[in-house]
């Protein structure tokens, strides 16, 4: 078996679990080879992922979350900065506590209706056509609004920053040189205005909340707040978008399993969406390196190693999932790690799941005849995984408001 988890290649249809299905049963903690690099330790059981990802003390999110080490330039460009997903705790700890209250459960809640709303509008907009590109015209929009609103930004701008997001995740090799860097200067110019617009008019929105915040009695600078605008525009659409669309997918590949859900949309909704998590992964991986010398189920690990949890292999592992292959959408229990879990499991993961549930269910029950009209293009990424364009059709029906 050949395994190269670095080419975008492997990832051109979704994850590459045959790779992964080798490696668990070969090779759980697999030495890769780097073109540009040292190399890395591949992880794919659920119970080693599971451990690495809690244990901050062995394993550190410095200098990287990404295989790729920081390139010659960056890091000067940057001093001392860095994105919160790239800290260990106490200091993560206390920048996420910047902007916890705003994801817990609670206000995560209270969004519902908003969310139900926008998930009317989206379908609205297109199911007088008959036909879309899902990704773009659906998925996609949920989550773009959404930052948009909890940032204070209009909705359009919303979408612009969408689009700078896929090409920061695409890999490097399937761009222009240059362009996710470029995608990024976009994405920091953007939010020098939203900088220079919330200092002179403050808001009742999250983008004012971090200018005004305090970490250690100071204030963000205008490095720090543009590091945190980036990862919450970044993340803030990668499950919501992925999943729907992968979902997607794997609904209409699975005609049962999908009346199943059609049947009890209500009571069955949050188990699906559960196993549509665990089934389509959207986040690929997680780059950790070794504080000192350690092992992962026996294999030595030195000091200063990459170690990269791959997420959909510990999703698909039979070892914790019966039949993991298979889509069985009232799987339970479900202890899925799509999220991740530790100190950095994922702060939107209740936002994202109201999101995803609002949007779901209204395409699911008021797109008729859905059906794919056209092949999947998948991002060409080995750190984000879902379509980039999806074609689907249905029957025209009438929107729900003008």
């Amino acid at each position: 078996m050949k395994i190269d988890l670095l080419s975008p290649s492997s990832f051109s249809a979704g994850h590459p679990f045959e790779q992964y299905r080798w490696l668990r049963d070969n090779a759980p903690v697999h030495w890769h080879a780097e073109l540009d690099g040292p190399g890395f330790w591949a992880v794919t059981r659920h119970r080693d992922v599971h451990a690495v990802d809690r244990d901050h003390g062995a394993f550190s999110s410095e200098p990287t979350i990404m295989i790729q080490d920081p390139l010659a330039g960056q890091e000067a460009q940057f001093g001392n900065y860095k994105m919160m997903l790239m800290m260990d705790p106490p200091q993560h700890t206390a920048y996420r506590k910047l902007i916890r209250a705003e994801f817990a459960h609670g206000p995560a809640d209270a969004l519902a209706p908003r969310l139900r709303e926008l998930a009317t509008e989206i379908v609205d907009r297109v199911i007088e056509r008959g036909a879309c590109d899902f990704v773009q015209d659906v998925a996609g929009e949920m989550p773009s609004f959404v930052i948009a609103e909890l940032m204070g930004l209009p909705r359009d701008d919303g979408r612009e920053l969408y689009k700078l997001t896929e090409i920061i995740h695409t890999s490097p090799e399937a761009l222009p040189e240059g362009a996710g860097l470029s995608a990024v200067a976009k994405m920091f110019e953007y939010g020098q205005g939203v900088i220079k617009e919330k200092r002179a008019r403050p808001a009742n929105d999250l983008a004012t909340k971090l200018l005004e915040a305090e970490v250690d009695g100071k204030r963000l600078d205008d490095i720090e707040f543009l590091l945190f605008f980036l990862l919450l525009v970044d993340a803030g659409g990668d499950t919501t978008r992925n999943l729907l669309s992968g979902g997607l997918i794997a609904l209409l590949e699975n005609p049962s399993e999908l009346a199943w859900l059609k049947a009890d949309m209500p009571q069955r909704l949050a188990p699906a969406r559960e196993e549509l998590l665990r089934w389509c992964t959207p986040v690929v991986y997680m780059r950790r390196t070794a504080r000192h010398d350690t092992e992962i189920a026996g294999q030595p690990i030195k000091q200063g190693q990459k170690v990269v949890m791959y997420f959909g292999a510990a999703n698909r592992d039979a070892d914790k999932f019966a039949e993991p292959d298979c889509l069985r959408l009232s799987r339970a229990p479900n202890e899925h790690i799509a999220f991740g879990n530790g100190p950095h499991v994922c702060l939107g993961q209740h936002i994202a799941r109201i999101e995803i549930d609002a949007l779901l269910r209204e395409v699911l029950e008021r797109l008729e005849g859905l059906a794919l009209a056209g092949a999947p293009e998948w991002l060409p990424s080995n750190f984000i995984s879902g379509p980039k364009h999806l074609p689907v059709r249905f029957r025209p029906a009438k929107r729900r408001s003008r």
